[in-house]
């Protein structure tokens, strides 16, 4: 029975730290709105996770992507979400909504 509970003890604590982990995440906010992603350029330190909210508030659905780093996400119009982003390498990863690929871009600078 000890075991039992010590076990159950153990668990908990490992679900606390893995929330609290998620929750200590760099996190930026991008809006898509009209076409357009903002901002248009977002630095992030490299090496890390980070978290990126993403807000629609346009008219229509949007589609947040970026195909090297295989992210994709669809957002409803006026709907939230978010994407974890494993540690990156120092450079830049060029984001766009597949809705509108003329028109959006944001460029994710790791450094």
């Amino acid at each position: 029975m000890r075991a039992l509970l010590r076990m159950a003890a153990a668990a908990a604590l490992a679900v606390c730290a893995a929330g609290a982990a998620a929750q200590s995440l760099a996190t930026f906010p991008v809006v898509i709105r009209d076409g357009r992603i903002l901002p248009p350029r977002l630095e992030v330190p490299a090496g890390v996770k980070i978290k990126l909210t993403i807000r629609n508030e346009g008219p229509g659905p949007c589609e947040f992507e970026n195909l090297d780093l295989r992210v994709e996400k669809v957002l409803a119009p006026g709907a939230s979400s978010f994407v974890v982003i494993h540690p990156l390498r120092p450079g830049t990863y060029r984001f766009f909504d597949e809705f509108h690929p003329d028109t959006s871009e944001m460029l994710l600078v790791a450094k």
